[in-house]
């Protein structure tokens, strides 16, 4: 076997990108690794693999200790400076501190773990150290770095297997058009408005109505259907007014009240869906993100993340989600979207590829919103299932545009499929 050929092969088997690091009497020294594995569970044993030539490895088999920092898909420059493709301090780039045995860990790490050496078996040109597993943390959650055909890169995004959506602007739209200020054709009644949240709630819609049970126009909703409605609780009274156990969902936005309104949901029997607002604004993603993890810790059911006013493009959408993703897990995560200069689809296909399955939307877009039909159209043509009733959302669309008085901003509520 010709070690082209055997390296090329090899390079076929993905990995996670490693810096391994030890120490000595001259400091903190580390390489770049992809040749890591775990060993035992009981006791807790990993292994690296390290060509004898190397100094790292002299260093490791001197000073009888290792540690791990497995690098996140952003810290590929960390990963190329230990590997020595770029000169200066390999320690300049990010937060390394010394473990219990004092090899250095990236604070910024993925996963980190601190070993001691207590076992060495040769292994061709490279010695294979087998580490007993000291202390370990996962400081940051993100998706990994990895290694494939000499390249460095990440998770490929594969489409989710279903997706559904909740009605959060339809509601709120047209009551707007009820108001007494309004301009709206005399065509929209409290009935109309009545028959068409329920005709979007029976294809299987989760309707947010900002009325509670009680006081929704043509009639309470039917408590036979398990959270159909939603009702976004902005505080206590707007609780007190839920019945307990009734199935309503709660929505909560992030804010001072946020915690206790939704301990208070949480112990009527109520789901809680968390909302935080203008999420892909730059500036913002650290707040969101602490935000996010708020509402994990809180005991949301999901956790939802609404578009600002700013048109956001598919790589801010891209590099929000994947974070908010990983952090919330397990948590759910959903995302209410805009159609704004045609990027609404094109960001809720990016939210898919980034780990999301449940969308906020509005039917026929009638509040800027992404609409309702476009969504599950767009799912139908990645062949991504859904337990939606698309048809009899086109009909409620139908509908909606009587009443509305004029052609609805979705674009593919004409089509039937």
């Amino acid at each position: 076997m010709d070690a082209q050929t055997f390296r090329a092969v090899l390079g076929q088997w993905p990995t996670g990108v490693a810096v391994v690091t030890t120490v000595s009497d001259t400091g903190w020294h580390g390489m770049t690794a992809g040749s890591f594995g775990s060993v035992s569970l009981d006791p807790p044993l990993v292994m690296v693999c390290l060509a004898r030539h190397i100094y790292t490895h002299e260093l490791v088999e001197r000073s009888g200790v290792f540690a791990v920092s497995v690098l996140g898909k952003d810290q590929a420059a960390i990963g190329h400076r230990f590997a020595g493709r770029e000169p200066g301090d390999r320690f300049a780039r990010g937060s390394w501190s010394a473990a219990p045995t004092g090899a250095p860990v990236l604070g910024e790490a993925v996963a980190w773990l601190d070993c001691r050496v207590v076992h060495a078996y040769p292994g061709g040109d490279h010695t294979i150290f087998v580490g007993e597993v000291l202390a370990a943390r996962t400081p940051r959650r993100t998706t990994p770095l990895l290694f494939h055909s000499r390249a460095w890169g990440q998770l490929a995004d594969p489409l989710p297997d279903q997706v559904t959506i909740a009605d959060t602007g339809l509601a709120a739209a047209l009551h707007r058009r009820l108001s007494a200020s309004g301009t709206a054709p005399a065509r929209v009644t409290r009935s109309g408005v009545a028959r068409l949240l329920e005709s979007v709630r029976a294809a299987g819609v989760r309707v947010r109505t900002p009325f509670p049970p009680a006081r929704t126009p043509g009639g309470a909703p039917d408590e036979t259907a398990p959270q159909a409605w939603s009702i976004l609780v902005e505080d206590a009274a707007c609780l007190a007014e839920i019945p307990r156990g009734s199935g309503i969902i709660a929505e909560i936005a992030d804010g001072p009240d946020a915690r206790r309104l939704i301990e208070g949901a949480r112990e009527r029997d109520l789901t809680v869906i968390g909302r935080v607002g203008d999420v892909f604004a730059p500036a913002r993603q650290r707040d969101v993100l602490d935000a996010v993890d708020r509402m994990a810790a809180a005991g949301c059911a999901e956790i939802a993340l609404d578009e600002g006013p700013e048109a956001a493009s598919p790589l801010l959408v891209r590099n929000l989600l994947q974070e908010a993703v990983a952090r919330a897990r397990p948590v759910p995560l959903r995302v209410r979207l805009r159609e704004a200069y045609g990027l609404g689809l094109a960001n809720a296909l990016t939210a898919m590829k980034s780990g999301v399955r449940s969308f906020d939307v509005t039917l026929g877009g009638v509040d800027g919103g992404l609409c309702a039909e476009d969504v599950l159209f767009l799912a139908a043509r990645l062949d991504v299932a859904t337990p939606i009733d698309r048809a009899a959302l086109v009909a409620a669309a139908a509908d909606l545009e009587a009443v509305w008085g004029s052609a609805l901003p979705g674009r593919t509520y004409r089509a039937a499929s």
